[in-house]
């Protein structure tokens, strides 16, 4: 682990209706899944992140990118761009990152996990925004080498 690399990480899975949240933790290399936020109208939470943020005191905020499998911009990518400026606003260091995939992703795992019998309940889109913020920070760290060694 470099000197520079954060202790901790809230990582935002940005969508028009929820936005999926996940811790990412550098020491142990791992992330769990905290919340999912509902917008208000025409506005994400931002009480309710704000409370994230004062809660678990990260050191780097990251924003899932939705470019599409060629990396080039979607639809969604300028409201993700403007959702993490307005983050820049807690004075935090914000990162964007590819996240293609993760909510396909995060439904074959949380599929998995219902199969194998470690999931009892059905699968609600809210859960699958908060895993795909969790596939998010996971990716992040990979990229990084941080986390388990197996």
């Amino acid at each position: 682990m470099q000197i520079n690399t954060p202790k901790s990480l809230l990582a935002f899975d940005f969508g028009l209706a929820r936005i999926g949240v996940a811790v990412g933790q550098t020491i142990t290399g791992t992330a769990r899944a905290l919340a999912t936020i509902q917008w208000q109208p025409e506005t994400p939470d931002w009480s309710a992140i704000e409370t994230l943020i004062d809660d678990w005191q990260p050191d780097l905020l990251l924003v899932g990118l939705p470019v599409n499998a060629e990396g080039e911009d979607t639809d969604q990518c300028a409201p993700a761009r403007a959702f993490a400026a307005e983050l820049g606003d807690y004075e935090l260091p914000v990162q964007l990152i590819d996240e293609h995939l993760t909510s396909s992703e995060a439904k074959s795992r949380m599929r998995e996990e219902r199969q194998s019998g470690r999931r009892k309940k059905r699968i609600a889109k809210p859960e699958i925004d908060a895993m795909s913020a969790v596939l998010i920070a996971e990716q992040w760290l990979a990229e990084r080498n941080i986390g388990r060694q197996f």
